[in-house]
């Protein structure tokens, strides 16, 4: 019995083992799987805040060139710049984020759709990030938080900087440990989950619409380059650098507080209306 007993030990300590390691391997197996995506976050957080800014540059530099934009282009603009807006407003961010109000499945698929034309991530991957912001807004553990220990006129510049495009350049911000938790209702989402995995194409979509309605409106080449231009790459500058962005690091900063609440968030009415009542 007691040869038995020993037999038995044995085994138990075998179980335990062979659990332990496969535990240790999953986790380890994460890691690297976290640490590979914090640095494909990093490359692309260089191609989303260099490029559109470099399009937005040369634009004007054709604009004064004698290419500027004809009303045609810039209803192109403004038609993929409210299409797309609306896309990330009502869609990743009242809809998937906050789940605000239920609509049908191929509404949802619509803005889901649309949010990720916008080059501000695929759609689980945002509403993520936006849920973990505010569980922990403006407190350790806020992706995207300017106040977060930075103190003087210094402090408050980095803040601003961080809180504005900087942490998309930290994996602790894109990638934390855990940040899918968040979300698992939307990866349960067969419908949803398509169109997060097919980000690039909608992406790339959204360059492509805009120069072929300039080709075709135009009849032109030229069009089609400078819808691509202003369709494209000024119309993400202008929707994240100049107008969403700015709701992670100005209106954590800047503006009324009529209502007190535990973060530092305010009312700026300057981003209100572009970014139809987020700010």
């Amino acid at each position: 019995m007691a040869d038995e007993g020993t037999v038995f030990e044995q085994v138990e300590h075998q179980i335990i083992n062979s659990a332990t390691d496969a535990t240790v391997a999953f986790a380890e197996s994460r890691q690297r799987r976290l640490s590979m995506l914090a640095a494909l976050d990093r490359r692309f957080a260089w191609i989303v805040t260099c490029l559109p800014a470099a399009g937005f540059v040369v634009a004007m530099g054709l604009a004064t060139a004698g290419f500027a934009p004809t009303p045609t282009i810039l209803a192109i603009w403004l038609g993929m710049h409210v299409a797309i807006l609306v896309g990330v407003e009502v869609g990743f961010h009242r809809h998937f984020a906050h789940g605000s109000f239920k609509t049908s499945t191929p509404i949802r698929v619509g803005l889901a759709i649309l949010g990720s034309m916008a080059f501000q991530g695929p759609v689980i991957w945002w509403a993520a990030t936006h849920r973990r912001h505010h569980q922990f807004s403006d407190r350790p553990g806020d992706p995207h938080s300017p106040q977060l220990g930075r103190r003087g006129f210094r402090g408050s510049l980095q803040g601003l900087f961080h809180a504005h495009v900087g942490w998309l350049f930290v994996a602790e911000s894109t990638r934390a440990p855990g940040w899918d938790r968040y979300v698992r209702d939307l990866y349960r989402d067969q419908a949803i989950l398509r169109v997060h995995v097919n980000y690039f194409f909608w992406l790339f979509l959204g360059f492509l619409i805009p120069a072929v309605l300039g080709a075709v409106l135009t009849w032109s080449w030229t069009g089609a380059a400078l819808g691509f231009l202003w369709g494209g790459l000024v119309r993400v500058f202008v929707m994240n650098h100049v107008i969403y962005w700015c709701i992670n690091s100005v209106t954590h900063t800047f503006g009324t507080r009529p209502f007190h609440t535990r973060d530092l968030s305010t009312n700026n009415v300057w981003l209100a209306i572009p970014t139809l009542g987020q700010a």
